[in-house]
C-alpha cells in the first residue's frame, strides 16, 4: 500500500514538474519600437513577476499549463493585461505598451515645419497644452501673459506703469527679439506688437509652442531670442462648446466662448470674448496698478475639406479696445489741475489668415499661406499724441517631401511691413516702408534609432539691407530610452524699426525716425545644448525626470536709444554687442495625484557698449520656479505655485529689490461644468511697498522701471462650462 501511494505522488510530482513552463517577453514602445527598460510583468493573481532587462526582456518561470493573464506596466504608460494558454506556440512574444494620459493622442509640433511628434523633433521646442494650459487659463483668462511669465527662462517684462502693456523677454533679451507667431503667420511684430500680449485671451488655444534661441532660419527675421507659436483649436466630429466667466477682486470682468465642430466636408471654429477692468490702485500710489479698459475679440474660422488630400481654413481676427491708465482721480473722473496725468491706448486690430493644402500622393504635399494685418494704435498723453496705422502682410508657399526617415521643406515667402504716422507735431514722420523676400530649405533625417539631424538654410533679401544667409542645425541623440540630449545653433537678425521696449516706455515721443542709410540690421548667431533623463524610483510608485538646458546668444551691434541736442532721442546701432549665456533646469516628480514641477534659470546678459560693459537692464539673474499640483481626475485640481526673482539692474543705474511671488488654484470639476478659484500674489508683493514707481509729481511724472507687480493680492474666480 504504501508503495502504491508514494509511486503516485512521485508521478503526481513528476507531472507537476513537467507542467511548469516559462514565460519570455520583449517589452517595447508602441511608437519608437524601444525596449522599455525596467517595465514590469506580474503574473496576475500571484507574486511571480520580473522587471525587464537591458533588452527590454522580462523572463517569469514555474507558470503552470491552462490559461493566465500577464500584467505588464511602465511609469508613463498604459497598463496593459493579456491572456495567455499555456504552454506557449513560441518562446518569446512582443508586447507593445502605448503611452498614457495626454500623451495617448501624440503631440504634433508645427513650428519646425516638419510635423514630427515632440518625441522626434531635433529643435529643442517647449508646449504648453492640454490640461496645463487649461490651468493657466484659470489664472489668467483674459490674456497669455502668465501663462509664459511662469516657464523657465521666460519673462513677461511690463513696460508701461499705466497701461501694463507688457512684452516677452526669453533668456534675458528684449521682447524685439522674440518673434510672436499665430498659426505660423506672424502676426505681432514692430507697432502690431504693441499690446499684443494683453489681447490674446487662451480660451481658444489647443498649444502653445516656445523655441528658445535664434529660430530666424525657420520664418525670417525677428526671432533672435526665439519664438513663440499660438495654436489654435480646430474642429473635430465631437462638438466643442466651452463657456468661461470669470471675475476678480480688482474689478476685472471676463467673459469668452469657443465653438467648433466639423461637418462632413465643412468645419468651422468661433471665439468671442470680452474683457473687461475697473481702475485698481491698491497702493494708494495715486496712478492705476491696472488701467481701466474694456476689449471686445471676435475670431471666426471657415475650414472646407475638398477631400481627404486637399483642404482650406480662412479665419478673421478683430480686436477692439480702450485703456486708460494715470491718476486715479483723473480717470474716475475728479481730476483737476494737479491730477491730470493720463495714457489712453485707443487700438484696432483687423486680420485675416488663409491656408491651402493639397498632398499630390503619400508623403508630397505643397501648402500656401496668406495672412493680412491691419492695426491702428492711437496713443494720448497730456500734450502729446502718437497715432499711426500699420499694414503687413505675410505670403509663403512651401513644399514638403516626407519619407519614413527623413523630410525635405522648401519654400519662398514674401513679407511686407508699411506705417503710417498722422504727424501730430514737428518731428518728421516716423513712416516706413519695408519688403522682404525670402526662400529656404530645411531637411530632417533619421540616421538610425539613436541619431536624427535637422538642418536649415535661409536666404532673405531685405530691401534697403541686402541679403542674410541664415544657416541653423539640430541634432537629437536617443542615447537610451531614458536618456536623450539635443545640441543646435544658428543666426538669425532684426530689421531696425522705432518700436522697441526703450521707446514705448517714452510713447515714442521725441523720437527720430530710422535710416536706412545709417542704420543696420542687427545680427546674431546663438547654440544651445540640453540634456534629458527620465526614469522611475521606489518600485514605479514615483516618475522623475530632468531636462538640463545651456544657452548662449549674441548680438552684433545692438540698436539702442541714445540722446541727441534738442532733447530728442535717436536709435543708434552701437559698436559692441549684447551677449546673454546661461542655463535652465527643470525637474519633475510624479507620485499618485500629485507632481512637482522645480525649474531655476541663470542668465548672465550684459551689454557692450563701445567697451563699456554692463549688466542688459530688468533681466533677474536668478529665477525659481516652484509648482506643486493635486489633481484627482474629473473631481479636483490643486495648484500650489511660488516663484523668486533676484536682483534686476534698472535702466537708471540702481538696483531692483529680489522678491518671492505666491499663488494657490484650486478647480472642482463635474461632468458639463467646473468652478475655480485663484488666489494670485497672496504675499501681496508689490514694487511699491519697497521701491517707488516714479519721480516728480503726480501732475508730470516721470515713471521708473517695472520689474515687480503692482496690481498686488488679486482674488479671481469663476465657472467653466463645456456644453
Amino acid at each position: 500500500m504504501f508503495k502504491t501511494l508514494s509511486t503516485i505522488l512521485l508521478l503526481c510530482i513528476a507531472q507537476l514538474c513537467l507542467a511548469q513552463n516559462k514565460f519570455t517577453a520583449f517589452i517595447k514602445d508602441a511608437d519608437s519600437r524601444e525596449p522599455l527598460i525596467g517595465a514590469t510583468a506580474i503574473l496576475t493573481g500571484t507574486s511571480k513577476g520580473a522587471k525587464a532587462d537591458n533588452n527590454g526582456v522580462v523572463t517569469i518561470t514555474g507558470i503552470p499549463n491552462g490559461r493566465h493573464v500577464i500584467t505588464c506596466t511602465f511609469m508613463g504608460y498604459q497598463e496593459k493585461a493579456d491572456t495567455f494558454s499555456f504552454p506557449l506556440p513560441s518562446d518569446t512574444v512582443t508586447i507593445y505598451l502605448e503611452h498614457a494620459g495626454e500623451e495617448i493622442e501624440e503631440v504634433v509640433i508645427s513650428s519646425t515645419r516638419s510635423k514630427r511628434s515632440i518625441r522626434d523633433i531635433p529643435t529643442r521646442v517647449e508646449f504648453i497644452a492640454g490640461e496645463e494650459l487649461e490651468e493657466k487659463g484659470n489664472m489668467k483668462p483674459g490674456d497669455i501673459r502668465m501663462m509664459l511669465n511662469e516657464s523657465t527662462g521666460i519673462q513677461t517684462q511690463q513696460v508701461s506703469a499705466t497701461s501694463a502693456n507688457s512684452s516677452i523677454r526669453i533668456q534675458g533679451l528684449d521682447g524685439r527679439y522674440t518673434q510672436i507667431l499665430k498659426d505660423g503667420f506672424p502676426l505681432y511684430a514692430g507697432f502690431s506688437g504693441g499690446l499684443g500680449l494683453l489681447q490674446t485671451p487662451p480660451l481658444d488655444l489647443k498649444q502653445v509652442e516656445v523655441i528658445k534661441g535664434s529660430a530666424s532660419t525657420l520664418y525670417g527675421g525677428g526671432a533672435i531670442a526665439g519664438l513663440v507659436n499660438l495654436i489654435s483649436k480646430v474642429p473635430t466630429t465631437e462638438r466643442d462648446l466651452r463657456f468661461l466667466i470669470n471675475g476678480t477682486s480688482a474689478g476685472g470682468l471676463d467673459l469668452n466662448g469657443f465653438y467648433g465642430q466639423r461637418f462632413n466636408k465643412l468645419g468651422v471654429t468661433v471665439f468671442a470674448s470680452r474683457n473687461s477692468n475697473k481702475a485698481y490702485d491698491p497702493s494708494n500710489t495715486g496712478f492705476t496698478a491696472i488701467p481701466k479698459f474694456e476689449r471686445y475679440v471676435f475670431n471666426p474660422k471657415l475650414f472646407v475639406y475638398f477631400s481627404p488630400k486637399t483642404q482650406m481654413n480662412f479665419g478673421i481676427n478683430f480686436i477692439t479696445e480702450d485703456r486708460i491708465g494715470g491718476d486715479i482721480q483723473y480717470i474716475k473722473g475728479r481730476g483737476d489741475s494737479t491730477h491730470s496725468y493720463f495714457e489712453k491706448n485707443k487700438t484696432n486690430r483687423l486680420s485675416t489668415q488663409f491656408s491651402f493644402n493639397h498632398e499630390f500622393s503619400e508623403g508630397n504635399s505643397v501648402t500656401v499661406k496668406n495672412s493680412i494685418n491691419n492695426f491702428k494704435r492711437t496713443i494720448t498723453i497730456p500734450g502729446y499724441v502718437f497715432d499711426g496705422q500699420q499694414w503687413s502682410t505675410y505670403t509663403e508657399a512651401t513644399y514638403h517631401r516626407q519619407r519614413e526617415n527623413m523630410d525635405w521643406i522648401g519654400g519662398i515667402n514674401v513679407y511686407t511691413d508699411h506705417f503710417k504716422e498722422q504727424q501730430t507735431d514737428t518731428l518728421p514722420k516716423r513712416n516706413y516702408n519695408q519688403n522682404t523676400l525670402g526662400g529656404f530649405v530645411q531637411n530632417t533625417w533619421k540616421t538610425n534609432d539613436w541619431l536624427q539631424l535637422e538642418t536649415g538654410l535661409r536666404g532673405d533679401y531685405v530691401i534697403d539691407y541686402g541679403l542674410v544667409l541664415l544657416p541653423r542645425i539640430s541634432v537629437l541623440f536617443k542615447i537610451s530610452p531614458e536618456f536623450s540630449s539635443r545640441v543646435g545653433g544658428g543666426l538669425g537678425y532684426k530689421t531696425p524699426t522705432i518700436f522697441t521696449e526703450e521707446t514705448e516706455r517714452i510713447q515714442y515721443k521725441s523720437v527720430l525716425p530710422i535710416n536706412a542709410n545709417v542704420n543696420k540690421l542687427e545680427r546674431s548667431y546663438g547654440a544651445n545644448f540640453d540634456l534629458n533623463y527620465k526614469t522611475s524610483l521606489f518600485d514605479d510608485k514615483v516618475s522623475f525626470s530632468i531636462n538640463q538646458l545651456f544657452f548662449y546668444t549674441r548680438i552684433n551691434h545692438p540698436l539702442l536709444l541714445n540722446t541727441v541736442p534738442g532733447n530728442l532721442y535717436r536709435l543708434e546701432n552701437v559698436d559692441g554687442f549684447i551677449d546673454t549665456k546661461g542655463w535652465e533646469t527643470n525637474i519633475k516628480f510624479g507620485y499618485g495625484d500629485f507632481k512637482l514641477f522645480i525649474g531655476y534659470t541663470f542668465t548672465d546678459a550684459r551689454l557692450n557698449d563701445n567697451g563699456i560693459i554692463r549688466e542688459n537692464p530688468l533681466t533677474a539673474r536668478h529665477r525659481l520656479n516652484n509648482v506643486l499640483m493635486y489633481e484627482k481626475e474629473e473631481k479636483w485640481k490643486i495648484g500650489l505655485e511660488a516663484y523668486y526673482y533676484s536682483k534686476q539692474t534698472l535702466t537708471d543705474g540702481t538696483t531692483g529689490k529680489p522678491y518671492w511671488i505666491c499663488g494657490f488654484m484650486a478647480e472642482k470639476l463635474w461632468k458639463k461644468f467646473s468652478l475655480f478659484v485663484n488666489f494670485e500674489n497672496y504675499l501681496d508683493t508689490r514694487q511699491t511697498r519697497f521701491d517707488s514707481i516714479y519721480t516728480g509729481t503726480v501732475t508730470h511724472p516721470v515713471f521708473r522701471d517695472i520689474y515687480a507687480p503692482l496690481d498686488g493680492f488679486v482674488v479671481n474666480g469663476g465657472l467653466k462650462l463645456k456644453l
